[in-house]
């Protein structure tokens, strides 16, 4: 990591570990934002803040809100109620396409890699503020083919950063599974966003390429861009993240750095449940006191 860059991690070894606790410098802050379906509540985050250039891990067993959560902030669903600021910008209401222009970018966790365009292709369509897209300019290539130009060298840096500029002009849908993963975040970098935002990188991937994946989002964060990523492999988590978030049954129940929050009990209990060191009765259910409690 750059050294200019380091001061961001280092800030967070003074921040206490507790639920919604304040960052020295947040690039998104998140206040009382809530999400229900019928009489579930799928997303009840009070407070949460992401500190700005470090990678950071949004975790919880399955169910807990945490996709969701993702698809609140990037405009893809709507919440009952909160709101949420970006590089201080109010962003509650605003359009997927208008966040990300605003410097927010996200990835899913099934790849929306288009298929039947090339690799290349697929890396252009990431690429703000084409001239040639407009209808006018569209019909004088003169207006727009330098830009061009300068888009399709970014996207190759772009691509041979990871590893994909020999399938440049093959067909996107060709790809393995793990390759799409790496498009799909290439052409986010298109958007030269300040956040980027992976939901479950890993899903899918072979393990051949699994290290690569996690060199290639430290190297997104060491060019001075913010991660968040929600993931189900701990080991992952572990390995990469700088700080971790832990989301049960739609809220915030813990953060800290990932060695010490693996080892708290309110996120053991949330993976494995209240009773998990609590012996079991002859119909497997936990008894409801340790014998020396009772």
């Amino acid at each position: 990591m750059p050294d200019d860059l380091r001061h961001l991690v280092d800030a967070l070894q003074t921040v206490p570990q507790e639920a919604g606790v304040p960052k020295p410098d947040p690039i998104l802050v998140v206040d009382g934002v809530r999400r229900h379906f019928g009489g579930l509540t799928a997303v009840d985050v009070d407070h949460v803040e992401i500190q700005r250039g470090t990678i950071t891990a949004l975790i919880g067993p399955n169910g807990a809100g945490k996709t969701t959560f993702f698809n609140l902030l990037t405009g893809f669903d709507k919440p009952n109620e909160g709101q949420w600021t970006f590089e201080g910008r109010q962003l509650a209401g605003v359009r997927p396409h208008k966040v990300a222009q605003y410097g927010m970018v996200r990835t899913f966790q099934l790849t929306k890699a288009l298929s039947r365009l090339t690799v290349m292709e697929n890396m252009r369509l990431g690429a703000q503020d084409q001239r040639g897209e407009k209808l006018f300019a569209s019909i004088f290539p003169f207006l727009w083919s330098k830009q061009e130009d300068e888009i399709s060298e970014r996207a190759l840096s772009l691509l041979a950063s990871f590893n994909l500029d020999q399938k440049q002009d093959d067909m996107a849908g060709s790809l393995s599974g793990g390759q799409r993963k790496l498009l799909e975040m290439a052409r986010a970098l298109m958007v030269e966003p300040e956040m980027v935002m992976l939901d479950e990188p890993m899903a899918g991937v072979n393990p051949a390429l699994t290290q690569s994946l996690l060199d290639h989002i430290r190297q997104v964060r060491d060019r001075g861009t913010t991660v968040l990523f929600v993931e189900h492999d701990m080991d992952m988590v572990r390995d990469i993240s700088d700080w971790v978030v832990v989301m049960s049954q739609g809220r915030v129940i813990a953060e800290g750095p990932p060695h010490d929050v693996m080892s708290n009990e309110a996120v053991i209990d949330a993976y494995l449940g209240v009773h998990h060191d609590r012996p079991l009765t002859d119909t497997g259910e936990a008894l409801t006191a340790h014998p020396e409690e009772a």
